[in-house]
């Protein structure tokens, strides 16, 4: 082959590469929010789905991004997703359970998989059974409980979910005592703490306490509240647990990491800062919001409670 030929060939591969790399498909991530569920500034699911969308839009990266209230009526936004999350009420309401073969095969395709606060919760049985495969760890009732408590993350492993966010500390209404896969296979811990004695004040319940949970509490045992699963179908998932207090969402840390996650569970490389998180204030976290405040509401008071930094 003489010199021009081979000139001709190696400029064709490199037009063919950048031709490939510019025309490459973006990650999509459909967002499922859920029904109104608990009054102003709790279980605010369309709110919520829409703030983890902008910060994924602002990030820079290759990503589009959905957001549809309740299960989406256009197939091919599932069929297209790269990873969905899901954020709405669970155990029997989830909204999953309608729709589980869908999901199964959105599952075995490899797509990734999130579930925001209730959205962990289903039913044992069967539910069970699949929210292991599928999510790595649930919410079990009669096994894991769900009191509102300060939770102190001192220390973040290593891992693309924790890039860009340090310890930090939230009040809300973490879930623990999860029922995970057997040895905790695939499953990595991302937040955990040990929640303090008074998580276990309430009478034994389906969701409030039972003697394993007490056990555990009273052992000092690490609880985790949120976690990576790395599935058998080379798939990603994500369980993150809280997600009551809406006005958290205003923090830092605290959308960045579930940003980060969502952005790994669709396989798009992490940040080595993390996802764009700016502080946000209470003007803007009160947008989309299903529910009204009522008379009492005191923006500044929350704004300290929560220790919102942004100024909008």
């Amino acid at each position: 082959m003489n010199r021009t030929a081979l000139c001709l060939l190696l400029n064709l591969g490199l037009i063919f590469c950048f031709t490939a790399i510019a025309t490459a498909e973006p990650a999509r991530v459909l967002f499922i929010a859920g029904d109104p569920s608990h009054g102003y500034g709790a279980h605010e699911h369309y709110a919520g789905c829409r703030l983890l969308a902008q910060t994924l839009k602002d990030s820079g990266l290759e990503v589009s991004v959905d957001v549809v209230r309740g299960w989406p009526r256009e197939a091919k936004l599932l069929e297209e997703a790269d990873s969905i999350v899901i954020y709405c009420d669970g155990g029997e309401r989830h909204l999953a359970l309608a729709h589980v073969e869908k999901v199964g095969k959105l599952i075995d395709r490899g797509v990734g998989f999130v579930c925001i606060h209730y959205a962990v919760e289903v039913p044992q049985g069967e539910p069970g059974k699949l929210f292991l495969k599928w999510l790595g760890g649930y919410f079990e009732p009669y096994w894991s409980v769900n009191p509102h408590w300060t939770a102190h993350f001192d220390k973040l492993p290593e891992h693309e979910i924790t890039r860009g966010v340090g310890p930090f500390e939230a009040n809300d209404e973490w879930y623990f005592h999860m029922r995970f896969q057997p040895e905790m296979k695939g499953v990595t811990p991302i937040l955990s703490d040990v929640p303090p004695a008074s998580t276990m004040a309430r009478r034994d319940g389906p969701h409030s306490g039972n003697p394993a949970v007490r056990k555990a509490v009273a052992a000092g045992e690490p609880q985790h509240v949120a976690w990576a699963y790395d599935r058998p179908d080379g798939g990603r998932s994500f369980g993150f647990t809280g997600g009551h207090y809406h006005w958290n969402w205003g923090r830092e840390p605290y959308r960045r990491l579930v940003a980060n996650a969502i952005l790994w569970t669709a396989k798009v490389e992490v940040p080595e800062h993390g996802a764009g998180a700016p502080p946000l204030g209470v003007a803007v976290l009160e947008e989309n919001q299903d529910e009204e405040p009522g008379e009492g509401f005191d923006a500044e008071a929350i704004r300290s409670k929560f220790k919102l930094r942004g100024e909008n």
